[in-house]
């Protein structure tokens, strides 16, 4: 159970996990209150956490870019 839950906050809720290790803060509790900011203001934090989502992975392509593995010459 243990290893769903693990997969499920890097996989799927990537941009909460990051931010809360960042701050030092719980994710759940972040997941929470992004929840209830959700439905208190109609569905626009969702568009913040979308260009989250689209930052940080380009943020890690272009860190995988600068400096590639041995497979990738």
């Amino acid at each position: 159970m243990n290893r769903l839950r693990y997969f499920v906050e890097d996989q799927i809720f990537g941009v909460c996990a990051k931010l809360g290790e960042k701050l030092n803060f719980p994710a759940s509790s972040i997941r929470l209150y992004f929840i209830y900011a959700t439905f208190m203001t109609f569905g626009s934090p969702i568009i913040l956490y979308l260009i989250m989502a689209f930052w940080l992975e380009l943020r890690q392509h272009l860190r995988r870019r600068n400096s590639p593995t041995i497979w990738e010459f």
